[in-house]
């Protein structure tokens, strides 16, 4: 059964289709079919099932491509030491490893499904999530397998931290040697904390290279503390996305502008952290492709909401409101090679996501308001009426 969705007073298509006011939508089995205004609806819309939104806008919905869904415990008291002036440093992961490894694959599997249903409403559609806070053989596994029910990628990220007590090299043995074996048939990618605290360069090469030999795609976590090697290294390895880069040199920037690397902003960890802003006008201004994603995690980012993260975009990194609608949907969607490549499909011909051009994924976030400006005039304001994915309505 076909679904035509009337009654768009804005359609943000996030394609070269641009903006469509007085919009349709035509789904046919969970992909967009036809958009356009509304009084250019084809023939075959005359069958479908009608729903009507009420004069509200409609944009693709969020691709949250980093986030750390798949942990337990709090880490508040460092937040709080945190926000009194005590610095952040990348050895707080080592805080919640404990209380995941304990938690056990029914607890997670329930904590993670909490979480995708809050993104949902949220706005958020298509979810990346890492491993990383069991940080060793057996609790990684399970990580892996709690993520890869309930998300669209998944990351193994046992480079995340040396855990205590270990030294790193000897660590990095059981990441790329029995973790990694034991995690491979769970997960997309492979990732690793190239930064001050976590790993150097070359440890970092180490993981991502036997990663690559594994067959999956390399995302690299850089330069969040500090410049550093991990944007250069994210280029020469052919990551689809270095992620948190606050702190950049002009050659890191011409690098990621001359990449096919996905340079992605976590403003709500900015702000936690109160590290610098990631310099999101220089990228785009120097031709970069640019994710924002949530980092959702218990330390740094405890939020799942795009909405806030989109708003801080604007408000703060000077973004325009398309771009950073842009940047977390279709942005997010080239950093997990989802994107759409032509047709309305993705690298491996799938319905693309981050986009509602015909033959993409109908994810569609709706708006309680009749223009998505909302999103940073009214900000903090409740703001998601309906949220769908693949033609099904998620949330509202």
């Amino acid at each position: 059964m076909s679904t035509l969705i009337t009654g768009i007073s804005e359609l943000r298509t996030v394609s070269e289709l641009g903006t469509i006011k007085d919009a349709a939508l035509l789904i046919d089995d969970g992909v967009v079919a036809w958009v356009g205004p509304a009084a250019e609806a084809p023939a075959e819309a005359s069958n479908a099932e009608t729903v009507d939104v009420g004069n509200r806008a409609v944009l693709p919905g969020w691709v949250d491509s980093h986030t750390h869904m798949v942990f337990d415990g709090n880490r508040a008291e460092e937040f709080e030491a945190r926000m009194a002036g005590e610095s952040y440093a990348a050895g707080g992961i080592a805080v919640t490893m404990e209380a995941t490894r304990s938690a056990g694959e029914e607890r997670l599997d329930q904590l993670v499904a909490e979480r995708v249903a809050a993104a949902h409403a949220l706005g958020t559609t298509t979810f990346e999530t890492k491993t990383g806070y069991g940080l060793n053989v057996e609790s990684e596994a399970e990580a892996a397998r709690v993520a890869s029910r309930h998300v669209d990628e998944v990351t193994f990220l046992g480079a995340h931290l040396v855990p205590p007590g270990e030294e790193a090299d000897e660590y990095l043995e059981q990441v790329v040697g029995p973790m990694l074996d034991a995690v491979k048939d769970h997960v997309q990618w492979i990732d690793v904390f190239c930064e001050r605290g976590a790993f150097d360069e070359a440890q970092s090469r180490r993981v991502l290279e036997a990663g690559k030999a594994a067959g999956l795609g390399v995302r690299v976590h850089g330069n969040q503390l500090g410049e550093g090697p991990g944007v250069k290294l994210a280029v020469e390895q052919g990551a689809a996305s270095v992620d948190h880069v606050n702190y950049l040199s002009d050659e890191d920037i011409q690098l990621l502008a001359g990449s096919d690397t996905v340079a992605t902003l976590l403003p709500a960890c900015d702000l936690s952290t109160r590290e610098e802003l990631a310099p999101g006008r220089a990228l785009l201004d120097a031709g970069a492709t640019v994710a924002i994603a949530s980092n959702l995690n218990p330390g740094t980012s405890f939020t799942s909401s795009m909405n806030f993260c989109v708003t801080t975009a604007v408000l703060q990194q000077r973004l325009t409101l398309d771009e950073a609608i842009e940047a977390a949907t279709t942005g997010g969607a080239k950093a997990l090679r989802r994107h759409n490549v032509g047709g309305g499909k993705d690298p491996q011909g799938r319905p693309a996501k981050g986009t509602l051009a015909p033959g993409a994924a109908a994810d569609l976030h709706i708006l309680d308001a009749d223009n998505a400006i909302n999103l940073a005039y009214r900000p903090g304001m409740p703001i998601t009426w309906q949220t769908w994915v693949a033609g099904k309505k998620v949330y509202g």
